[in-house]
């Protein structure tokens, strides 16, 4: 976790020099106008963590939807636009000159009331700050800084929990959770990237508040998910999910996985000694680079091994076919969610291939090298990662030996790019083509045409499929006896 900044700086302080220029002007137009104008969520909880900050702006405001709109092209807005008529959110867009543009985001004070078990609130404005604030998540997000003086104003103690590094729902978790389900896993979004622990209240209400997770569209689910796999703490995030129950509610296809780690940890272990599966699928997820299709693989690589387990005479455990039971897994699973089609069939074939470049051995013949580069077209890069990330023994030798395995697998596929690569680079006339344009037998003078035209293409000076310069060519070095 970063440090929070000095107490002698303020938010403001925090921001790029163009953010701080547009929050300055906001701040100054709305005074002016009468009006309170506040920096709100993850920009001020990241700007005090002295995190990197987003390029967009997200504010509060006491002025109604129609006065935000003046005063935004009053402050000097390119674009201003409604985000939503019912949640009362103006867009304004700031240009700069070679640059990219930077939204701003601007909504009026409000409650919200859930009145059913829907995703649909009765939205009301409101005229206090502390009131819009208290409809947030968590206190790290409820955390407004004034845009003239870039002074702090944190009604729910959400700095001392930056300090110590917790999740602490506002006010009562259960309302919290039950208002958006969806929280309960930003609640785990937020620890895979920010590396806080979820206080025991609001774990607990977790817990209790899992089934209505259901309530929630696969494509926001997805959504989360993804961004806590990619967190700097993901194996932290995914521990999150197993014990507060949401893993099986999100992903029911990893419930065996999660019931397997619930056993060993309430000391019904396996019977046979083997590793944690829960334990190793967690380190190659961190160990994977944090590309969504590499983790989601990484998640996913052993999932079907509880499915396939099975034990030989000698106590020996086997999981045959756990490859292609996890690609049909994989499948179902990122097809329920309705992830895009390209992450679908990437983490898919990763999957179903994981265990192929790690029998790779020096011996292996060009072809075969080929035919797995063929296979994981693609996704060959993806899969070296995922391999790499998939070797989590404690004894170093091992991890030594595994390494140098994909390292000379790496060094192989190389060669045979760069082979390949060199290959294009080749005469634009054949032996036949020479013989049946000069009407000559084969012979010595064929090798000298087509080297010459070779490094012409090499040099630039010649397109590998111009037949008709490379004709002229070869005609000239005849008439001159060069061959």
């Amino acid at each position: 976790m970063t440090r929070p900044v000095s107490t002698h700086m303020t938010v403001l302080d925090a921001l790029p020099p163009r953010q701080a220029a547009i929050v300055e002007r906001l701040g100054r137009t709305f005074a002016e106008a009468g009006q309170e104008l506040v920096l709100v969520g993850g920009i001020v909880r990241d700007a005090l963590m002295g995190r990197e900050l987003p390029g967009d702006l997200d504010f509060a405001t006491s002025a109604v939807p129609e006065r935000t709109q003046e005063l935004g092209e009053a402050a000097g807005a390119s674009s201003v636009y409604l985000v939503g008529a019912r949640f009362g959110t103006v867009g304004l867009v700031f240009e700069g000159e070679g640059e990219e543009p930077i939204t701003a985001e601007i909504t009026t004070y409000r409650s919200e009331h859930y009145p059913d078990e829907t995703r649909h609130p009765e939205v009301a404005f409101g005229e206090r700050l502390e009131d819009d604030l208290s409809r947030r998540d968590f206190t790290v997000n409820a955390i407004a800084a004034d845009a003239v003086t870039g002074a702090v104003i944190d009604p729910f103690d959400g700095q001392a929990d930056l300090a110590r590094g917790i999740l602490r729902a506002v006010g009562d978790p259960d309302a919290r959770f039950q208002e958006d389900p969806l929280r309960l896993l930003r609640a785990a979004r937020f620890v895979a990237q920010l590396g806080f622990l979820v206080e025991p209240a609001t774990a607990a209400a977790m817990s209790r508040q899992a089934p209505s997770l259901a309530r929630i569209s696969k494509e926001r689910i997805y959504g989360e998910l993804t961004r806590l796999l990619t967190g700097e703490w993901a194996s932290h995030g995914l521990e999150t999910l197993r014990e507060t129950g949401l893993i099986t509610v999100a992903m029911p296809e990893l419930a065996p996985l999660a019931e397997e780690a619930e056993s060993r940890r309430s000391g019904r272990g396996m019977a046979h000694r083997e590793k944690d599966l829960w334990e190793h699928t967690k380190r190659v997820v961190d160990r994977a680079p944090a590309r969504p299709i590499v983790r989601w693989a990484a998640l996913l690589h052993d999932a079907a091994k509880p499915q396939t387990r099975s034990v030989d005479a000698s106590g020996e455990v086997h999981f045959f076919g756990h490859e292609r039971e996890g690609a049909a897994l994989a499948k179902r699973l990122l097809g329920r969610l309705k992830a895009d089609r390209t992450t679908q069939v990437a983490v898919t074939r990763l999957v179903e291939l994981h265990l192929r470049p790690a029998t790779y051995e020096p011996d292996w013949t060009d072809s075969a090298v080929r035919r797995l580069m063929l296979e994981a077209d693609g996704v060959l890069e993806d899969l070296l990662d995922l391999v790499a990330a998939d070797v989590t023994s404690a004894r170093e030798h091992k991890q030594r030996a595994a390494a140098r395995r994909i390292d000379k697998l790496r060094a192989h596929i190389r060669r045979l790019d760069e082979e390949r690569a060199l290959a294009e680079f080749k005469s634009p006339l054949d032996g036949e083509d020479l013989m049946r344009l000069f009407v000559r037998p084969p012979g010595r003078w064929i090798a000298g045409i087509k080297d010459h035209l070779r490094e012409l293409v090499l040099d630039g000076e010649l397109a590998p499929d111009d037949k008709a310069t490379a004709g002229e060519i070869a005609r000239g070095m005849i008439e001159r006896g060069e061959v």
